[in-house]
């Protein structure tokens, strides 16, 4: 995948991530595009928001994209790498590519992903990579109930 392209479907990703930091949420976004590069969904993590704790950016992201007769040829864009319940979102209904903000913070599936023909475009975004730093130190609570108990 163009790199130059990755970044651009990343800001969408992004948006959604500080939308739910402003909304008082974990600063995850994600969006799914299609095959054609049509966005389809997108979403951000909102498990505090509405006490949900289903309601990742990657699931957010694929309900508001609809039912799709396939996902062949999708990519799921996220800010963090996704966590094992999201990748398994993406193997369950064959999403092809994962473009992923930062894995510094949080590697989650991403090795298995790749080991079962996931295509994983890693940018490591130094402005993303800020924003989960400073989420993780300013609200360890949250951190640990959502993700830092679950770690790899």
């Amino acid at each position: 995948m163009d790199p130059a392209q990755a970044r651009i479907w990343l800001t969408t990703a992004f948006e959604e991530a500080r939308t739910g930091l402003a909304e008082g949420g974990i600063p995850i976004g994600a969006a799914l595009y299609g095959a054609d590069g049509t966005l389809l969904g997108r979403g951000r993590n909102r498990r505090v928001q509405d006490g949900d704790p289903s309601l990742h950016a990657e699931t957010a992201a694929f309900r508001a994209s609809g039912r799709q007769r396939s996902y062949r040829g999708t990519t799921m864009v996220t800010t963090l790498s996704p966590c094992w319940y999201c990748s398994g979102l993406v193997r369950q209904f064959g999403i092809s590519r994962v473009v992923i903000g930062e894995a510094t913070t949080f590697r989650g599936g991403l090795d298995w992903l790749a080991r079962h023909g996931v295509e994983i475009v890693l940018l490591d975004d130094p402005e993303i990579i800020e924003l989960m730093r400073a989420f993780v130190t300013e609200r360890p609570e949250l951190w640990r109930e959502d993700i830092g108990d679950r770690e790899e």
